[in-house]
């Protein structure tokens, strides 16, 4: 290792970005901290560079789109919070939210909020929508979480085979989907193919590997712990893990990646979570 119901559309609010470089020794590693922000968290990016995420100011949880150098708050109506997680390339968004308690998924389409929820679960999180409109995530039911598939209207989930429970992170143009489950108390990752071919993704050596976001060539990114610290990864499409740790960071995530090979993700200094750039 290389050390479907629709709802009021969200409000829209523009506000001033605040991008810098995190190190001048890394010139193409760029913070990324929406404005009054206590916490930022990009999730997301599609290959036009538009990243998607969420961020803290009091109690409140806020989604962003930013475009451009400029944040455009994502609020769906009613709810307590709201955090995107995934961007395609014709800026569909997918994400979560928080109404009354329950959590539920959504699609964001063209100024049009479809909220997803899997019947009878509990909590529904999509994390990732590819070209074809293709949604990944999660959801949780009879005591524990399972990975799902939402294609073309019809849901289908996602267990690894002999896991106790399983988490769908993102999606690529193939129909790859990467995630994470775990089996005797251990967290693993996995790469399931179009084909439905299951592939398990560890880290050497961490006791812990959370795949977050893979791109059309198969470069995964994600997190891994190994000795009790957090650190990003890139796996790239013939194997190789790559660790990523920006400079000075208690913690560092990558969790998400373009096919251009751009990856965003967060990192903790001062006890406060900065998002990423890395170009």
């Amino acid at each position: 290792m290389r050390t479907i119901r629709v709802v009021t559309c969200c409000a829209l609010v523009i506000a001033s970005t605040l991008l810098m470089p995190v190190n001048a020794q890394v010139p193409d590693l760029i913070r990324i901290d929406a404005p009054g922000a206590s916490f930022t968290l990009p999730r997301g990016i599609n290959s036009e560079g538009d990243i998607v995420g969420f961020y803290g100011v009091g109690t409140a949880t806020h989604g962003f789109l930013l475009h451009e150098g400029t944040f455009t708050d994502i609020d769906i109506a009613g709810a307590s919070a709201t955090r995107p997680r995934g961007i395609n390339p014709q800026g569909d968004i997918v994400g979560f939210y928080v109404a009354s308690g329950v959590t539920h998924g959504f699609l964001l389409h063209e100024g049009t909020v479809t909220t997803i929820d899997v019947p009878a679960a509990s909590s529904t999180q999509p994390f990732g929508i590819n070209p074809r409109g293709d949604i990944v995530g999660f959801y949780f039911a009879g005591g524990t979480f399972h990975g799902f598939l939402l294609h073309e209207g019809a849901l289908t989930s996602i267990d690894f085979p002999g896991a106790s429970s399983t988490l769908a992170g993102g999606i690529n143009s193939r129909g790859d989907v990467i995630g994470q489950y775990t089996a005797g108390g251990i967290t693993h990752g996995y790469l399931r193919d179009k084909d439905g071919t299951f592939t398990i993704i560890d880290v050497p050596g961490a006791s812990a590997t959370v795949p977050l976001g893979i791109n059309p060539r198969g470069d995964i990114v994600g997190r891994y712990v190994a000795g009790g610290i957090t650190h990003g990864f890139l796996r790239d499409k013939d194997g190789t893990f790559t660790t990523i740790d920006v400079p000075g960071a208690t913690a560092t995530e990558a969790l998400g990646i373009n096919p251009q090979g751009d990856i965003v993700g967060q990192y903790t200094t001062g006890g406060i979570n900065h998002g990423f750039l890395l170009r």
